[in-house]
């Protein structure tokens, strides 16, 4: 990502807010840093010319935030504009990996800000900034984008329902997204979905018992994020959008975990094992149905289908299930990435 496409992206979409019509989340800087990524650069400006209409103005503030003073204004989504201004100035101000370190275990209890999507932004940042600095330097552009998604994160700040306190599960993760009790009414939104876990039996023990005990942290997340995308191809027919998430929020934390002292990596596992329990339990079917037949696909293609059919959930997933090809070359993973695509796609 060397060519400045990314920079010119985030410059372009500096002035755009992180969501529209009061809840809908501003995917544009998180697909167009999959898409540069993954060698569509060319075209990524032509993709945000089709997602226009889907972005709105970046809100104003209402009232300072003072780095004192910041709990009160956490998850007040009409302080939106005022937590924009706030990261910016902190980013200004100090290295952007500083600002990181000291706000991840403030903003990580709250991992379900945004329907997932405060730390799914900051993932791609993130991974944006780690590339830029192999090739000399932070940029500006970069910088900025991080402190977009660290806002967008701390206004929309949403804890979930209290998990229990182990023992972690010792079973593959896959077991133990199966075992993930369904909340029982879902026919509503997020908000109103996630509400229902706190009276939900097995809710705690299933989100507290993070499973791949006596695992290293990298590679329990790993393990959390290939069970998660290989889920969605017998259960992602029941909310096809919404299921993406299951895979994309711990992959965003993945994405991040190398930036983090060590100390704060048994929590981002956690939170990371919650988020993903959390949307399994809002949106899974009731019955598993097998993926069709479908003939293989090869993984230098994928991304191009995503952008041929333009959805940006389409493209995120994709850019997860390539992160879990490249460290198990899993054939399956593909399969389903495309599998999800086309779900998506016909809506």
């Amino acid at each position: 990502m060397t060519d400045g496409v990314l920079d010119e992206v985030y410059q372009r979409l500096q002035q755009t807010g992180p969501e529209r019509d009061g809840w809908l989340s501003n995917h544009a800087p998180m697909a167009a840093e999959a898409l540069v990524r993954h060698g569509h650069g060319a075209r990524v400006h032509a993709w945000i010319d089709g997602y226009a209409d889907r972005l709105s103005e970046r809100p104003r503030g209402i009232q300072r935030i003072s780095a004192g003073q910041w709990r009160e204004p956490l998850g007040d989504p009409v302080r939106t504009g005022d937590w924009l201004t706030f990261f910016a100035r902190q980013l200004t101000e100090r290295p952007w990996r500083e600002v990181l370190v000291e706000w991840w275990p403030r903003l990580l209890p709250g991992v379900a800000a945004g329907a997932t999507h405060g730390v799914i932004r900051v993932g791609h940042a993130v991974r944006a900034l780690l590339d830029a600095e192999q090739d000399g330097s932070a940029t500006p552009a970069r910088v900025a984008e991080l402190g977009a998604g660290l806002g967008y994160w701390a206004a929309r700040w949403q804890p979930l329902a209290p998990a229990g306190k182990g023992p972690y599960r010792s079973t593959d993760p896959r077991s133990a997204l199966d075992a993930v009790p369904r909340v029982p009414h879902q026919w509503s939104g997020i908000r109103t979905r996630l509400a229902q876990l706190a009276e939900l039996p097995g809710w705690a023990a299933s989100a507290g018992a993070v499973p791949g005990a006596g695992t290293a942290e990298p590679a329990r997340l790993a393990a959390i994020v290939e069970a998660a995308v290989l889920r969605f191809g017998t259960h992602g027919h029941g909310n096809p959008v919404m299921l993406v998430h299951a895979a994309t929020a711990p992959n965003a934390i993945a994405r991040v975990l190398p930036v983090l002292p060590t100390a704060l990596w048994e929590p981002s596992v956690q939170a990371a094992w919650a988020a993903t329990a959390a949307v399994t339990s809002a949106y899974s079917p009731a019955t598993a149905q097998p993926m069709p037949d479908r003939p293989a696909v090869d993984a230098a293609d994928l991304m191009a289908r995503g952008l041929h059919d333009q959805d940006s959930h389409g493209i995120k997933f994709i850019d997860a299930a390539l992160d879990v090809h490249r460290r198990t070359g899993e054939q399956a993973v593909l399969d389903v990435a495309a599998y999800a695509n086309d779900l998506i796609v016909r809506g």
